[in-house]
């Protein structure tokens, strides 16, 4: 029962050329920095990486982005990274846009064995009908597009409407970062580091997460548990100073405000 590993290279034993590897975290936030770092140092490549996005430039899954590591991305949005746009437009790299929330259930899904299932997000637009481009030619042109998915018709609460169906993604490893870990794999996020998470880890058949805190079975209240050990292989504790290493994607700050004195209070 104890998942524990010593490092993050053992963490990451039997990922290799052309895995799918889910990876959690939306922009910078909830990233698995220590594994990303780790699959970079070991020169694993030609991945399929299914994330909310693709990190940003020199951070996150960009890292393995600019070193060319990545072969194909299923992604809700190409975000703040320039060279995930360069790359897309150039046909460099094969980009799958998926809706948010859809992308969110076909991880859920593929947790929960579902291969496939029926949702209205999407209809009317290329999502159903096909033809999104998913790879262009150094010229421009589309060289591979989306197909046109099966639309069934659903009464849902008296209305009748088309919906399309969407297939489940099962991950070969999945990458998550907790804020806390037991022993068995049970994990806690932290506020909006849980993001896609749990729906990562659910889809893979490896899970790797790396935990800020590590502590004993029974420290975590069951109540308190978000993503359950089943769900979990294996867990690796970081250094005080790896958990504090956290970029912010984009900082603002504005003027601190003057100080009143009593009388003009």
């Amino acid at each position: 029962m104890d998942k524990v590993v010593a490092s993050a290279a053992q963490a990451l034993e039997g990922l290799t050329d052309g895995m799918t590897v889910a990876v959690g975290g939306f922009g910078l936030s909830g990233i698995p920095t220590v594994l990303i770092h780790q699959v970079l140092e070991q020169g694993t490549t030609d991945l399929e990486v299914v994330s909310n996005n693709c990190g940003v430039d020199g951070a996150g899954l960009g890292l393995l982005l600019s070193r060319g590591r990545i072969r194909r991305v299923i992604a809700s949005y190409v975000g703040e990274n320039k060279e995930f746009a360069r790359q897309y437009l150039s046909g460099e790299l094969e980009v799958e846009l998926t809706p948010q929330g859809t992308l969110a259930e076909k991880l859920r899904a593929g947790g929960a064995g579902i291969p496939a299932f029926f949702t209205p997000t999407g209809v009317g637009s290329q999502v159903s009908e096909g033809g999104m481009p998913w790879r262009y030619d150094s010229e421009g042109t589309v060289v591979t597009e989306s197909p046109a998915k099966e639309k069934r018709e659903f009464e849902v609460r008296g209305h009748a409407r088309d919906h399309v169906l969407e297939h489940a993604i099962f991950a070969d490893v999945a990458l998550v970062r907790a804020a806390r870990g037991d022993r068995h794999g049970n994990l806690v996020f932290s506020k909006a580091a849980r993001n896609f998470n749990p729906l990562c880890a659910m889809s893979a058949q490896v899970a790797v997460a790396e935990v800020e805190e590590l502590v004993e079975p029974g420290q975590i209240d069951p109540d308190e548990v978000h993503l359950p050990g089943i769900y979990v292989q294996r867990v690796l504790p970081l250094t005080a100073e790896q958990a504090a290493d956290k970029d912010i994607e984009k900082r603002t700050t504005r003027p601190r405000p003057a100080a009143t004195t009593d009388q003009e209070a």
